[in-house]
């Protein structure tokens, strides 16, 4: 029998840390994702650890209701969407990816919803046929959207910086019901070729993607550069995604648990 009063489980893929000679091997993320998905969200996280192949990928899909992916350090091998080779000391999460992309396609086939933050828009848009631009600063006209390296304090590091702009009519303009909102910018990659059937939902003063849409998924599919977990119960978009992530959730669990 179901269990009366039960929430939506969202999964969290972690990142993956390999072992050295001395320390083992790690799962981590933060914990601000899981603690914003219990808190607007109104569900209950699990986190999903990064076996790559190993990865009993249809058991997962038959027990989440939601999936959010969060940052990370590391960035999508380019490999995965055709882009030129990293240089030999970037940090990358071949675990991570391995376990992160199928997994999209997998909640998006099932109609299960999608939240992508920062890496994880990037990894909606790669796992979708996407491509990416690996240093955005390093393009034409565009600015240095990388975290701030003249603090430590992390406050100071997530504060907002810069102004977006929503689409007129896309998801994102009606959810907030304004056309601009600030955020803040942490990410040195950026979406490239939108991935086929997404819409562009934001963009930065200087062109960058800030979010994506996927218009005709049956529930929430949505992608943001910025880091929206944070402090998402004072950032008026931030808690409206989150929201309306959960109802999307709470919509499938209700259809088929």
């Amino acid at each position: 029998m179901p269990l009366k009063n039960k929430k939506p489980i969202i999964g969290i893929p972690v990142n993956h840390t390999p072992a050295t000679e001395n320390m083992s091997a790690l799962f981590t993320t933060a914990e601000k994702y899981a603690r914003v998905s219990m808190e607007i969200s109104d569900t209950s996280p699990i986190l999903i650890p990064a076996f790559g192949k190993e990865t009993d990928f249809e058991t997962i899909l038959n027990t989440i209701d939601g999936l959010l992916l969060t940052g990370g350090r590391a960035n999508i091998e380019p490999h995965h969407y055709g882009g030129p080779e990293f240089p030999t000391d970037e940090i990358i999460d071949p675990k991570r990816d391995a376990t992160v992309l199928p997994l999209i396609r997998g909640c998006i086939e099932k109609e299960i919803p999608v939240f992508g933050i920062c890496r994880g828009i990037q990894e909606i848009n790669v796992a979708m046929g996407g491509s990416l631009h690996y240093r955005v600063h390093q393009l034409p006209g565009k600015n240095d959207h990388r975290m701030r390296r003249d603090t430590e304090i992390q406050a100071e590091r997530f504060a907002l910086r810069h102004e977006i702009a929503l689409t007129a009519g896309g998801y994102l303009h009606k959810l907030l019901g304004k056309k601009t909102t600030m955020v803040n910018s942490l990410h040195a990659q950026s979406i490239d070729q939108i991935a086929t059937g997404f819409s562009l939902e934001a963009l930065s003063p200087d062109g960058v993607i800030e979010a994506i849409n996927l218009p005709a998924a049956k529930r929430f599919t949505v992608g943001v550069q910025w880091h929206a977990e944070w402090r998402a119960e004072e950032h008026s978009l931030a808690s409206k995604l989150f929201a309306a992530f959960g109802a999307a959730a709470h919509d499938h669990a209700q259809t088929y648990r």
